[in-house]
């Protein structure tokens, strides 16, 4: 009788194992739907396309956590959730990155685009604030720390705001310029007198 059971169990199993797609297969899978959704010919917006990709991301991870493309699938689905706007599901998968591969050589960007979910999509600018501050003070050479220092610098102003400031930066920088000229421009004159 126990001989019969476990006789059972394993065909189930062997056929759950048969059911689901292989390491390849699923590779090959992902690599068809990016295709797909990438290619130039796809001009439409499709939520339920790129949340099924996600999806097909997320099982690979879980199905094997230990492959070389799961930091990269990670990534490229947190990526796309933030830029289809799902925040909560962005953070989650950038901190997984953060924690289990902090090697990535995309990990440090992880750290950045926390700090651009909670400005842009969670409107929560203290956590995005921390965010670009962390990334600053742990990746001072990266080529991300200007965005970062400037999205410190508007968190919270409107589109209106900065343009403001930045035509009258211009302004003031134009001034500058043109009195820095006349003074080079009168020190000339002077030279030739003399």
């Amino acid at each position: 009788m126990k001989n019969k059971n476990y006789l059972i169990l394993l065909i189930i199993l062997l056929l759950f194992a048969g059911c689901s797609p292989s390491r390849d297969k699923s590779v090959k899978n992902i690599g068809a739907m990016e295709k797909r959704l990438f290619s130039p010919q796809s001009t439409s917006f499709d939520k339920v396309k790129w949340d099924s990709l996600i999806s097909m991301y997320e099982a690979f991870c879980k199905r094997f956590p230990k492959d070389s493309l799961v930091p990269g699938y990670t990534f490229n689905a947190a990526n796309i959730s933030m830029n289809t706007g799902d925040g909560q599901r962005a953070l989650t998968l950038f901190e997984q990155i953060i924690s289990k591969y902090p090697n990535y050589i995309k990990a440090p960007l992880c750290l950045f685009f926390k700090g651009y979910v909670y400005e842009n999509l969670q409107h929560d600018l203290t956590k995005a604030k921390e965010f670009y501050l962390q990334f600053i003070e742990k990746y001072p050479n990266n080529e991300f720390v200007p965005a970062a220092q400037s999205s410190i610098q508007n968190l919270g102003k409107t589109p209106e705001q900065m343009v403001k400031e930045f035509e009258e930066k211009r302004k003031a920088d134009s001034t500058r310029q043109s009195d820095s000229l006349a003074n080079v421009s009168g020190k000339n004159r002077k030279h030739r007198k003399g």
